[in-house]
């Protein structure tokens, strides 16, 4: 592997700011590694070289400041300008748009080369990354098990040295579950830090874009150049004014630390919450106070499906009028169930939404994070739609698996997922980490402060395992 390709987005960064390496040069590297290892996992199946080469050597002013060149990867829900953009969907396999998205944008003007699109499921839904359009994404640690979705690829392009920094969205744990099935870092920002592109339901507040790398201080390097006000996006907040690197750089262990197994809404797997119980155990001896406890989420599951559903019939009710038969069965279901909803359902979702904030908000005056399992199982069979049953308990729907992770979307607080640890036959757990609302830089201080106990971090890049 090339030794540019093991270094960390910020040491390359920092290559690049000094004149020490230049950003074709860094194309080079990266192409290079994809051209070895993507044949094995189809992460990316989209490369926009030559766009990527004249942004190089166009770089906006103020890009030394940014990210100076470093070539990164975009979630293919994300528009990139002049570059095939399907959304994971037949119905969108030939689309070309003519200007990126806000999200892509920002990160260009701060500095950022696209040089590839990252595989995702159709529309980002159902967190096992296929699609008709490209085919499966694989876990580079076996290749024969899913990376998890819905920013799989993006995970999967960190996880095996192809990229540095990998765009990610998030609404009910579509960054943090691919992370933690790749043994990268991923992190759902509060909604409003990261401004968010206009194809989405803008005045929405459950789906949110974010940084994905291999450690917390890439993470916090990235979130610098997606964050900021935008009147774009009405949601959007002024990026504060210590940089959120400085707080991935400055590990502090958290006094009060609660932990949950399975936040008691949903079953957890018995290995991963062995494997989670032991990081915690860790922690505890690096001397953190740790508490059995959790937010009370026990109407999370209704309150966020109602909810889901209701975006998706706003989203892509026309879809289902114009092409029906193209989109998969699970999309098509959960169009009718938002499409099917009544005005006392939405409206009992919402006000159980603002319950569980107060609860949280009140759970966050005794502690200062809350940390539970990235994800209910460990990575499984790629050829599953998705998780059906944990632990030989059944799941009624095929987003119910993500129970851990989509009952923290509702809190509005961010959540990253760090590796903590493996399975006995070698497979990524992750630890999920929610910190207070907007409080992105006391999160990141402590994530990294555990990734400095856990050890792990420098686990990847890897390259590809068969089974």
């Amino acid at each position: 592997m090339n030794e540019l390709c093991r270094m960390s987005a910020r040491e390359v960064v920092g290559l690049l700011r000094r004149g020490e390496l230049a950003p074709q040069e860094a194309i080079d590297a990266a192409l290079a590694r994809i051209g070895e290892v993507d044949g094995l996992v189809n992460a990316l199946p989209t490369l926009c070289e030559e766009r990527a080469r004249d942004a190089a050597d166009h770089l906006p002013a103020g890009a030394a400041d940014g990210l100076a060149g470093l070539p990164i990867v975009v979630k293919d829900l994300n528009d990139v300008g002049g570059v095939r953009t399907t959304y994971g969907s037949p119905i969108f396999a030939a689309h070309v748009p003519a200007r990126s998205d806000l999200t892509v944008a920002r990160l260009e003007e701060r500095g950022a080369v696209v040089l590839a699109k990252s595989n995702t499921p159709e529309f980002g839904a159902g967190a096992n990354t296929f699609n008709e359009v490209f085919g499966r994404t694989r876990n580079p640690w076996n290749t024969a098990k899913s990376c998890a979705g819905s920013s799989g690829g993006s995970a999967v392009a960190l996880a095996t040295g192809m990229a540095w920094l990998a765009s990610g969205s998030d609404l009910g744990g579509s960054l943090r579950t691919p992370a933690g099935f790749c043994s990268v870092v991923g992190l759902r920002p509060s909604p409003g830090r990261v401004p968010r592109s206009s194809n989405g339901l803008l005045f929405e507040s459950l789906w949110v874009e974010g940084p994905m790398a291999r450690n917390v201080g890439d993470v916090g390097l990235m979130l610098d150049a997606m964050a900021g006000e935008d009147a774009r996006d009405p949601l959007s907040m002024p990026a504060p004014a210590t940089s959120f690197r400085t707080a991935a750089e400055a590990p502090r262990l958290p006094a009060r630390i609660a932990f949950s197994r399975d936040l008691g809404i949903v079953p957890v797997a018995r290995e991963v919450a062995e494997v989670c119980g032991g990081a915690v155990e860790q922690l505890a001896r690096a001397g953190a106070a740790v508490s059995e406890d959790r937010i009370a989420l026990g109407d999370a599951r209704e309150c966020f499906q109602t909810l889901r559903a209701f975006g998706f019939a706003a989203t892509f009710a026309p879809l289902l009028e114009s092409h029906r038969d193209r989109l998969k069965p699970e999309i098509v279901w959960n169009i009718e169930k938002g499409l099917g909803l009544g005005a006392d359902e939405v409206a009992m979702a919402e006000r159980t939404r603002l319950q569980i904030f107060h609860r949280t908000l009140n759970f966050f005056e005794d502690y200062d994070v809350l940390v539970c399992p990235t994800a209910t199982v460990a990575p499984y069979d790629v050829e599953r739609r998705y998780v059906d049953e944990i632990d030989g308990q059944k799941m009624e729907t095929y987003v119910d698996w993500l129970a851990i992770t989509f009952a923290i979307s509702l809190t509005a607080c961010p959540a990253l997922s760090l590796p903590c640890g493996f399975t006995a036959d070698g497979l990524p757990i992750g630890l999920q980490i929610i910190g207070r609302p907007r409080g992105e830089a006391a999160l990141l201080s402590a994530a990294a402060a555990f990734e400095e106990v856990l050890g792990i971090a420098g686990a990847v890049p890897i390259d590809p395992r068969t089974a």
